[in-house]
């Protein structure tokens, strides 16, 4: 085969070499556009993984690239005057032209072609003259714009300005992030060393930073000095170097491009490395995405029948694992870009924030790589909590107003479909007062809703008789006697999602008899099948403000330790503040703060008769997740808004407003807004949504993503899902229920023989 490889980087280079070694009668051709010596560029990150696959595909240059690496053990995180170090994750770094000239000497020892200074053609013209033709170009690929119509490229331009600067300051044994407040803002490094003499020194900051710190207008030379000045105090009298001699001004900052390709492949042309798509340099997996797809390709094409079958094998698998970093690499630098609203916790807790930002390093993967500093950082959660030492963050006790919660989990509300009338059954008993003995600190009702017409379902439960009242009440008496858990009550009203059969009849769809008249703020049905409901007017607003009042009343009477306003997922209060449901034109329509103001009159109302000394939270919809709808930016001055009426935690799930929503799921895939309203609020938030775990629920904890998490499903599937989680993570000090300690002691014995087994 006569292969032509466009671009003599790393992906051009690794993959002439791997087409070589599996069989050498290839005519393989490498041409460059720059000198054999040109670097644009310091060190290369590869982790142990990385040179694991290169190991077993020509252990020549990786023995080579390895006899040059430093290594690292640790991260360091300088902030705010404290330096906090984690070990135990180690990577390899070596100099990008010191690699580059061990990988061209073995091209050259293999009979490769090499040509440089090579003024590149149209691709076209290439694809007549050879059998492949591949696409290494990087991320400003000719080839990827010659045939985007073919490729479809989708480049995401990011927020944050960075500059690849070099000094001869020793950070031996750590990559080192160091922040640094200007008089302009923040500014930040990414700092590794590479060979004995020479560290790469990414300096990144926000654009507004960049702007006001006179970047823009600055020469390269200015740009370095200006750059040292800012973090002299760590350079120890060295200076910042640029090796970007081609560039000038202000043009050597970038912005980062994510790349990612619908197609990589057009007849004989195939896209490589950054060519085909980009992983963002905080996380270090460029070069190991370009290894891994030359290694892969050269693979496909000589056990795949076709040119074709190889192609499209490559394109199939690669994706995969393309779009699995770029995920890492996404939550990695959108940490950066969001980084100033987590510059004022405790360096400690910035620290581990930092350390499991890409979700790639759990909280026991931590664990596994340094137990001791982890040990730490638990401990100092705890100090903050008033807690006791020694136990995980999920065990931390949490205040709300005069409400001690024992840990940090919640029984999320979850509809059961079992009332009668409105009236909660022995259902109810059994399944509530269940998950309080099984240890779960804050017991959170399904929707009990304000009124009959208020219901979802003629099986939810309501707030508005005396017999409601009885049996919410024999439940409240229950938990408070035989458990230390808290009982919330969820109160809301189902708006224009009401009148609808229970769940396993048909989510949504409406009843076939005894349908009731439903209410929204404008008359839009949920789905064309359902009736459109009563826009509402003056006289529903007071009845159903008076219905929230009564409710709230009965909750207290109850003994409810809290309430909870339900204004999300589209329901009656949520439907006020999307644009997707409310379409009004009078005060309670049109800008957000005329969507707020019937949701804040309620939250008043019911916060007017509540207990001082009794929480109150609102559950929000965070994301419509369509367009047009409430977005996270909004969603930050909802809950500022409700922070300011006197809520106490915000409860932040996403979605279900209208059925046209193209949500995004994932694990965790709404701790990102209780993450940001938050830190940006400064107010506590409870997460919900495809948390599973208690490695999970430890790791959203603390980062300082939320203050409390809600488990769904998981708590379904096992009552006693906290008592086995504290069991498992030999949790000595979790309350079990005095009959049930037979079964504590069991369930250590158990963990103790694992372990035990573990070892030998």
């Amino acid at each position: 085969m006569k292969v032509l490889c466009l671009g003599g980087g790393p992906a051009g280079l690794y993959f002439a070499i791997s087409m070589k070694l599996r069989d050498p009668s290839h005519d393989v051709t490498v041409l460059e556009r720059n000198k054999a010596n040109d670097t644009f560029g310091w060190g290369v990150v590869l982790s142990d993984d990385a040179l694991g696959r290169m190991q077993k595909n020509d252990p020549v240059s990786t023995e080579a690239i390895r006899s040059h690496f430093s290594y690292w053990d640790d991260i360091a995180v300088v902030h705010d005057g404290a330096r906090s170090v984690s070990g135990g994750h180690g990577f390899a770094g070596i100099g990008r032209k010191q690699m580059l000239i061990l990988l061209q000497a073995r091209a050259r020892e293999l009979g490769i072609t090499l040509s440089f200074e090579a003024e590149f053609k149209s691709a076209e013209d290439y694809r007549c003259d050879y059998d492949l033709v591949v696409a290494c170009d990087g991320i400003n690929s000719l080839v990827r714009r010659e045939y985007a119509d073919v490729f479809k490229p989708d480049i995401d331009t990011r927020l944050c300005k960075f500059v690849w600067l070099g000094t001869h300051q020793k950070f031996d044994g750590a990559f080192t992030f160091i922040f640094e407040k200007t008089a302009h803002g923040w500014v930040w490094a990414h700092v590794y060393q590479f060979d004995d003499n020479t560290a790469t020194f990414i300096v990144e900051t926000m654009p507004e930073t960049w702007e006001k710190l006179g970047f823009a207008d600055m020469t390269k030379e200015e740009t370095v000095e200006a750059c040292r000045k800012i973090f002299e105090s760590h350079l120890g009298g060295h200076d910042l170097m640029s090796n970007a001699a081609h560039l000038r001004g202000s043009a050597v900052w970038m912005q980062f491009p994510r790349v990612i390709c619908e197609k990589w492949y057009h007849e004989n042309v195939v896209l490589m490395g950054d060519s085909a798509a980009t992983g963002h340099f905080s996380i270090g997996s460029g070069s190991r995405l370009a290894f891994d797809s030359a290694i892969a390709l050269a693979e496909y094409l000589h056990s795949e029948p076709t040119m074709e079958g190889a192609f499209a094998r490559y394109q199939d698998e690669r994706r995969v694992e393309v779009l699995r970093l770029q995920s890492a690499a996404r939550n990695s630098l959108e940490w950066f870009e969001q980084v100033e609203r987590y510059l004022d916790m405790d360096p400690m807790q910035f620290t581990y924030s930092l350390l499991t930002r890409s979700q790639r390093i759990s909280h026991e993967n931590l664990r596994l790589r340094d137990p001791d500093w982890l040990q730490q950082a638990e401990d100092w959660f705890q100090a903050q909590a008033g807690g006791q030492k020694g136990r995980r963050p999920m065990f931390a006790p949490f205040k709300l107003r005069e409400m001690t919660l024992k840990n940090r989990i919640v029984l999320s509300p979850m509809a059961q479909y079992k009332a009668v009338d409105g009236c909660p059954t022995g259902w109810h008993f059994a399944h509530y007062a269940e998950r309080a003995k099984g240890g779960a600190a804050l017991i959170c009702t399904e929707m009990t809703c304000v009124s009959a017409e208020g219901r979802i379902t003629p099986g939810c439960p309501g707030l508005y008789a005396p017999e409601h009242e009885a049996a919410w009440k024999a439940l409240a008496d229950f938990i408070h006697a035989e458990t230390s858990a808290k009982f919330c009550l969820q109160i809301g009203h189902s708006g224009r999602k009401g009148s609808t059969c229970v769940a396993w009849e048909g989510i949504d769809r409406p009843l076939e008899t005894g349908n009731w008249q439903t209410i929204s703020a404008s008359a839009i049905p949920y789905k064309p099948e359902n009736a459109a409901p009563r826009a509402m007017t003056a006289e529903d607003f007071a009845e159903v403000t008076a219905q929230f009042v009564s409710a709230t009343r009965m909750a207290d009477s109850i003994g409810a330790d809290m309430i909870e306003m339900h204004a999300a997922h589209g329901y009656l209060l949520a439907s006020f503040l999307s644009p997707i449901t409310n379409t009004r034109t009078d005060a309670y329509g049109g800008s957000l703060e005329n969507r707020l103001r019937y949701p804040l009159e309620v939250f008043r109302a019911m916060r007017a008769v509540w207990p001082e000394g009794k929480p109150m939270s609102v559950r929000i919809s965070a994301h419509d997740w369509i367009e047009g709808g409430v977005t996270p930016d909004e969603a930050v001055e909802i809950a500022r808004a409700f922070r300011a009426a006197g809520a106490d935690i915000i409860d932040v799930s996403s979605g279900q407003t209208d059925p046209a929503e193209a949500p995004i799921y994932g694990r965790m895939f709404q701790t990102p807004f209780s993450d940001r309203i938050r830190n940006e609020v400064d107010m506590p938030t409870m997460a919900v949504g495809n948390i599973t775990d208690w490695d999970q629920v430890n790791g959203i904890l603390m980062a300082g993503r939320a203050d409390l998490v809600c488990l769904a499903r998981a708590h379904l599937a096992d009552p006693y899902w906290t008592l086995h989680a504290a069991a498992e993570q030999g949790d000595t000090a979790s309350d079990w229920p005095a009959p049930y300690k037979g079964g504590r002691d069991l369930a250590f014995r158990l963990r103790q023989r694992q372990q035990e087994a573990i070892r030998v």
